[in-house]
């Protein structure tokens, strides 16, 4: 029979003849035939064995310097003997590599062999059953592969943990022949899917299942509930389904119950209550309903409890007050309504309790923190009302105090704005009254302030300045007063500040530019005056920054628009002066509306439909002059008569000259230039006479219209570029586009040049871009884009980006990879968009021009912080960002993500175990795609790895994708509902 490719590894079928295993046992047996003739000591034996396990490790902590050959095994690190015979190998957590050795095989009395926590890879020796006095066997947490050998000749085994290792292939039902086991841990490994062994039920002498995540579906069978002995059980992070099973109330010894993040519907069966020994119990992300039984709270013993979202609803019974061993109550996301238990946490150590989402309603509960333990207070979205306990004052433990979104009032008690370890106080939607305390200055460990949507009032306290952590500070919407203190410029961590809708005064603190990690700015809304600073332009990471709605006045700082901002608004002001052009393309007119002394160029003007006056050089001194300025002037114009009769003489000549020139270039340049890169007809006229109609985008470099042509109805997208940088657009989209032919690459048919203007003809994209298709939704709650076209979107995007990384010579480097510039055809093609800041190869690691700028915030590669070097591991960083987007349906940034954080961050923070990685997959198209959202998850986050050398090639992404392709036959019946 042929070996079976699996995963680039050959592997043996499991009924394989011994003339297929013969390789494997050859060197044993010649081993153990030359011992036979040559009888060696039985601790020359043992020592070759160890020396021989420890030659195929790597072991870069010296944990195995003491194995010597010269030495009696018993000697050796980690080692137990009895009578002279190895019995115990005990390496856990020793950060061991490589391969587990057959030569294992030789101790043949041992009975222990811990290697958990380490990082041995390979597969598992199958000639580990001739260690047939073996009783325990701990490889869990590796990276073992493969198919588990079946280990059924070790009859004495009694502890089997292969859990969290990367074993594949089907669930290994020869453990059910196993019947002396008593802890059973397979969990978190890449089984095939099926259904759980029946015969499991076999295993009598169980007190441990843990076997989470081992991708079973269907029912837990009966006979499980025949394990009386059985205290642990966990099927968590898989799919069984089915009603939450009433014979579990048979189990009496059960301790522990894990059985969250699965399909169970149903209620808790009011025997539950007779299991007294249990401690901990979860069964969270289920569909589960009804109310909890009468009873409940009377399981003493509970330490864990947690039941979050499911659909339960009615109240918690107040018994659960009296419990006196509570540590974590997590029941967010339900349906819980009716007054909270008064006493909880009034005789139990609780460090955890998130109640958060419910319909909880009377006086917020006094006790939870009663015992000083308290960790985290999680109660947002609730109703509760009336005004927070004083109890509080003392509670110095929290990390995560949230009471957001609840009907609370009244001022907080000055010592609860005082807590050293917290790192996010959040008092956000209630009624709070009064002001901030300076207490505030004790909590200096604060990531996140949220006070928006309160009735405060009082100035800001200078204390703020001592939140040294601070990343995110929310207060809009509240009737703070009083200057913005200048300390808040010690808030270097600070990316968002929102301080708007307040009655805030004074003036704009020039020290609010020492915040140079500032993304999100705005300060509408308040009654600030004085000028903008012109320092707010040194603020390199700003995206947003509004400042409308107030009395500030003077010019726009003309460095505002090096800035990369998305949302601009200084609209409502009493501005004049110029409008720097540039803000003008990033934000549009509506932005510095009710300025009535902004204008803006001429220019500017004739490129877009701008309702703001135009800037008349003859008229720039206004009538509204005081006395002391008039008179200034007027000396300065005696004094300096002569002069000016001078200047103005020069000035004349020389906007004749000017003149002149402008109209030798014209006479040198009277046509439009068209330079055609395909075999295309285009009439210059309907090129440059576009119509405001068919305006269907405008970018950082211009507008962009549809072009539907009279003579063959054909229909084009023709970019309109902005003046100024046009030239430099338009040269690179040339000298790139212009030789590249690829499908996946915008196909660039002209360029149309004369004088300033320039316009390119593009390829018409029917289905805009990727950003705007994951936001569409056909009908409410169905996205426009399922899984399989995200798919295909995503490979095709990567084949371009490879190609241009790969295939053209030099490589070229696209810096912009995001999702609004893969651009989608009438049948969901991708196709790379944008090329105005590409480089290539050459030009990126020689010159200067290679700007750490280059990008969109969010998609930035982490190196560019530092260096100004761009490689093409940039552009695998980005891309990985816009695969984030395809497998979570969010953007590169969102207020959920914390402030200072993007979408990396939040997936790689709760990615770690595979049940979290699943809660975050866009679950609108996850259902029957999870495996393979998550395997794109895991090829994003390679792309968006740290450090640039870690990441992969496109290629190498490419294939990656290829791998995970959700259209292979499996996947197909899945999608069509035969699983």
């Amino acid at each position: 029979m042929w070996a079976q490719r699996r995963c680039g590894m050959t592997v043996l079928p499991s009924n394989s003849s011994s003339m297929a295993r013969r390789p494997l046992f050859l060197p044993l047996l010649t081993t153990l035939f030359i011992l036979s003739l040559f009888p060696p000591s039985a601790s020359s034996v043992q020592t070759r064995a160890l020396l021989e396990f420890k030659k195929q490790l790597k072991d870069p902590m010296n944990s195995l310097e003491s194995w010597k050959d010269s030495e009696s095994p018993c000697t050796f690190s980690g080692i137990s003997c009895t009578s002279g015979l190895v019995t115990e190998i005990s390496l856990a957590s020793r950060s061991l590599a490589g391969t587990l050795s057959p030569s294992i095989s030789m101790l043949l009395s041992l009975t222990t062999l811990n290697l958990k926590s380490n990082s041995i890879s390979g597969n598992l020796p199958i000639q580990l059953t001739n260690c047939t006095s073996l009783q325990n066997l701990t490889l869990s947490h590796n990276n073992f592969t493969g198919l588990i050998p079946d280990l059924s000749p070790l009859k004495n085994l009694r502890v089997l943990d292969l859990s969290e290792n990367h074993f594949s292939g089907k669930f290994p039902t020869w453990v059910t022949k196993l019947t002396g086991l008593v802890s059973l841990s397979l969990a978190k490994n890449s089984f095939d899917e099926g259904v759980i062994p029946e015969s499991l039920g076999n295993l009598k002498n169980l007190t441990l299942i843990y076997l989470a995540n081992c991708n079973f579906t269907g029912e837990i069978p009966n006979s499980i509930f025949g394990l009386e002995s059985l205290q642990t059980l966990d099927f968590s992070t898989n799919s069984l389904s089915g009603k939450f099973p009433k014979a579990i109330t048979g189990l009496k010894n059960l301790v522990k119950i894990e059985l969250y993040v699965n399909n169970f519907t149903g209620e808790i069966p009011p025997d539950f209550v007779s299991l007294t020994l249990l401690r901990e119990f979860d069964i969270s992300h289920n569909q589960m309903t009804g109310t909890l039984p009468v009873g409940i709270g009377d399981l003493s013993n509970l330490v864990v409890f947690q039941l979050f979202e499911n659909q339960f609803t009615g109240e918690i019974p107040k018994e659960f007050g009296d419990l006196k061993y509570l540590s974590a109550l997590s029941i967010y996301r339900n349906q819980f309504s009716g007054e909270f238990p008064v006493n909880l946490g009034r005789f139990s150590p609780l460090n955890t309790i998130d109640i958060s989402e419910n319909q909880f309603s009377g006086p917020f509960p006094r006790f939870l923190c009663e015992n000083n333990k308290l960790n985290y207070l999680l109660a947002l979205d609730n109703g509760f009302s009336g005004e927070l306990p004083d109890d509080y004052v003392k509670c110095k433990s929290l990390l995560r105090f949230r009471i957001s979104q609840n009907r609370l009032f009244g001022r907080i008690p000055n010592g609860i704005w005082g807590l050293p370890n917290a790192s996010i106080i959040d008092f956000a939607d209630n009624g709070f009254i009064g002001g901030i305390s300076s207490d505030l200055g004790i909590s200096t460990s604060l990531n996140e302030l949220a006070l928006e949507n309160n009735k405060f009032t009082g100035e800001l306290p200078v204390e703020l300045g001592k939140l040294v952590q601070l990343q995110k500070l929310t207060a809009y919407n509240n009737s703070f007063s009083g200057k913005i203190p200048s300390q808040i410029g010690n808030l270097n961590q600070l990316s968002s500040l929102h301080l708007e809708r307040n009655s805030l005064t004074g003036s704009i603190p020039l020290e609010l530019s020492n915040c140079s990690r500032l993304v999100d700015l705005n300060l509408a809304e308040n009654s600030l005056t004085g000028t903008i600073p012109e320092s707010l332009s040194l603020l390199s990471s700003l995206n947003s920054l509004n400042l409308s709605q107030n009395q500030l006045s003077g010019l726009i700082p003309e460095d505002l628009q090096t800035l990369k901002l998305s949302s601009f608004d200084l609209s409502k002001n009493q501005l004049s002066g110029r409008v720097p052009s540039e803000l003008l393309v990033i934000a549009g007119g509506q932005a510095f509306d009710g300025n009535t002394g902004l204008c803006i160029d001429q220019q500017v003007k004739n490129q877009g439909n701008f309702e703001i006056a135009t800037c008349n050089p003859s008229h720039k001194h206004k009538k509204g002059k005081t006395l002391v300025l008039i008179c200034v002037i007027s000396l300065v114009m005696v004094i300096g008569f002569a002069g000016l009769v001078l200047v103005s003489y020069r000035s004349f000549k020389l906007i004749e000259s000017e003149k002149e020139s402008d109209l030798g270039r014209l006479e040198k340049d009277p046509n439009w230039k068209l330079e055609s890169f395909h075999q295309k007809e285009f009439d210059v006229d309907e090129i440059c006479n576009l119509e405001e109609a068919k305006l269907i985008g405008s970018g950082g470099t211009g507008n962009v219209y549809r072009l539907d042509l009279k003579k063959d109805g054909e229909t084009f997208a023709v970019k309109q570029l902005w003046k100024g940088n046009g030239v430099k657009v338009l040269t690179t989209e040339m000298e790139i586009l212009g030789k590249i032919r690829h499908r996946n690459i915008l196909k660039l048919y002209a360029c149309l040049m004369r004088g300033g203007s320039n316009f390119l003809v593009f390829d018409y994209m029917a289905n805009g871009n990727l950003f705007q298709a994951l936001r569409r939704e056909i009908k409410s709650g169905q996205p426009e884009l399922d899984w399989i076209h995200r798919y295909r979107i995503a490979v095709g995007a990567a084949k371009g980006i490879a190609y241009l990384h790969h295939d053209c010579s030099p490589s070229v480097i696209h810096r912009d990879i995001k999702s609004t510039n893969i651009l989608l055809d009438e049948d969901y093609e991708a196709k790379i968009a944008d090329f105005g800041i590409a480089k290539t190869l050459e030009q990126s690691s020689g010159g200067s021009d290679s700007s750490c700028f280059a990008g969109t915030h969010g998609y930035i590669a982490p190196e560019l912080a530092y260096s100004v070097k761009v490689t093409e591991k940039c552009d695998v960083y980005s891309f990985g960002v816009v695969l984030l987007e395809l497998v979570t349906g969010r953007g590169p940034i969102e207020p959920e993500f914390g402030e200072g954080k993007d979408i990396v961050y939040w997936v790689s923070t709760r990615a770690i175990e595979r049940k979290d990685a699943v809660q975050i997959l866009d679950h609108r198209v996850s259902d029957t795609f999870e495996e393979e959202m998550v395997k794109f998850m895991k090829v994003a986050l390679l792309c968006t790895t740290k450090l640039p050398y870690l990441r992969p090639t496109m290629r190498e992404v490419v294939k990656m994708l290829i791998d995970a392709d959700p259209c292979t036959d499996t996947a197909r019946e899945k999608h069509s509902g035969k699983y």
